[in-house]
């Protein structure tokens, strides 16, 4: 049976003690009945990883004792998706689920001039990818801070590869043809069920934002962020 897999506000030294918050010691002693002595593994999301010994097995406080400890690089090329938030928000939370497992490296909620819905709990968004994380064996967390608007997200944008996927009939590059690992840093923006507004589109432009397509059908929002998550993530298996 693989090792299981936690999540720690932070990992201690070689030969340190950690104590697990109570939701993770009760599932470890009461759902996975694990006793003193048991190894398990822990990562704080920012790339640090260790094993750890159970020295005190505590349905409410648990004790483990680090016994090693690596850091992972980051994965690369670092994908943001700056995504408009959803009328659905089991949807969006479906769409930050996914991305997390696919490694994106930054969800930026986004509020457009047609987005519907602006309400955005980020302490449950941020459960959802702790436990993405953990489920696709990862020890990275994605950056996600609280909603931003169109004309913020534009005017803040760093990275070198900047795209907009929009569904108006006009000039358009494939996606899937434009993505260019090597850059490193790439940013996408994904608009609400109503698209991006034609001034939206036109500031993006006038911010060195290419149009691109994602296929030929009409994607929900969600599934045009995850659409982006998974090439991305194929291009670095690739690269």
């Amino acid at each position: 049976m693989p090792v299981p897999f936690f999540y720690i506000e932070s990992i201690s030294s070689v030969g340190d003690s950690v104590q697990l918050d109570e939701d993770t010691s009760k599932h470890v002693i009461q759902v996975l009945r694990m006793e003193e002595g048991e190894r398990i593994r822990l990562t704080d999301g920012k790339g640090n990883s260790a094993e750890a010994l159970i020295s005190d097995a505590h349905k409410k406080h648990t004790t483990a004792q680090v016994v090693s400890s690596q850091k992972i690089l980051a994965p690369s090329p670092r994908l943001t998706i700056a995504i408009s938030l959803v009328k659905n928000a089991s949807r969006f939370e479906w769409f930050v689920e996914k991305a997390t497992e696919f490694g994106v490296h930054e969800i930026i909620p986004m509020i457009c001039e047609r987005t519907e819905r602006q309400k955005f709990r980020s302490d449950r968004m941020m459960g959802i990818c702790k436990s993405a994380m953990l489920q696709s064996m990862q020890s990275w967390l994605p950056v996600l801070g609280e909603p931003q608007r169109f004309e913020d997200v534009i005017a803040l944008a760093k990275q070198r590869q900047k795209m907009i996927a929009h569904c108006v009939k006009d000039a358009k590059v494939e996606f899937a043809s434009l993505f260019n690992p090597s850059l490193e840093t790439h940013i996408i923006l994904i608009g609400p069920e109503g698209d991006f507004t034609p001034a939206e589109i036109l500031l993006a432009a006038g911010k060195n934002f290419i149009p691109v397509s994602l296929g030929e059908n009409r994607l929900r929002t969600e599934t045009a962020g995850i659409f982006a998550a998974a090439w991305a993530a194929g291009a670095k298996e690739e690269d």
